[in-house]
């Protein structure tokens, strides 16, 4: 009896780079190519595999960055970014969302085959060129407080500028339920104003504004 192979979804909205990760994963043997989308929505629709490990880019249509992460792993797979931006607002912010590793879209065939593998496994895989963020993130980071992924979820978009009804809207909760997040993120930062709130989010990389600038996988 055969052993199914690793389950692998793609989710990148750069039309050449997605079908150079595809024709690379459907070229092993171990593993077996699930959906691939360019957005988190319709990855959403397309996957039919649960837990599998997803190639994820951060600059998408729609839901993108640290949230893009968070939705994903919502879902029940696990996440290795695989992105152009890697500065270490990114990094750290993917990484708290709850991505397993995290790669630069300079990275070779070898690197990504072997990152997904470690994921499946059930390890993490960090770029050497990225690792020095987390390794510093990791001494310092008993001066951050723990916040849950709702709470994430709801200060990346107090962040993005949206109100508490929009963000109610957004999430399938109440205004109440929103404001009963913020008193906890307000209590555990020991931030009140939304604009206090707003730069620790960016610095904590749950939000990011800029553009990546795509390259494509080399040969």
């Amino acid at each position: 009896m055969a052993t199914a192979g690793i389950p692998v979804g793609v989710v990148e909205d750069h039309p050449l780079y997605r079908t150079a990760l595809a024709g690379l994963l459907q070229e092993e043997p171990d593993i077996e190519l699930d959906a691939v989308a360019e957005s988190v929505t319709q990855f959403a629709a397309r996957r039919q595999r649960q837990g599998s490990v997803v190639l994820l880019d951060l600059n998408l249509p729609g839901v993108q960055d640290a949230a893009a992460v968070m939705e994903v792993v919502r879902l029940g797979h696990k996440v290795l970014v695989i992105s152009a931006q890697a500065g270490r607002t990114q990094v750290l912010g993917a990484m708290d969302a709850g991505a397993r590793g995290y790669l630069c879209k300079d990275a070779d065939a070898t690197e990504i085959l072997r990152a997904i593998r470690e994921i499946a496994a059930g390890r993490r895989y960090i770029s050497p060129t990225v690792a020095s963020f987390v390794l510093d993130t990791s001494a310092s980071r008993a001066k951050y407080p723990e916040l849950s992924v709702r709470e994430i979820e709801v200060l990346a978009k107090v962040a993005a500028g949206e109100r508490d009804q929009d963000i109610a809207d957004a999430l399938h909760i109440s205004v109440r339920t929103v404001r009963s997040y913020l008193d906890r993120i307000r209590d555990k930062t020991g931030l009140r104003r939304r604009s206090e709130l707003t730069r620790y989010a960016i610095g904590r990389g749950y939000v990011d504004h800029g553009s990546s600038n795509d390259s494509l996988l080399p040969a």
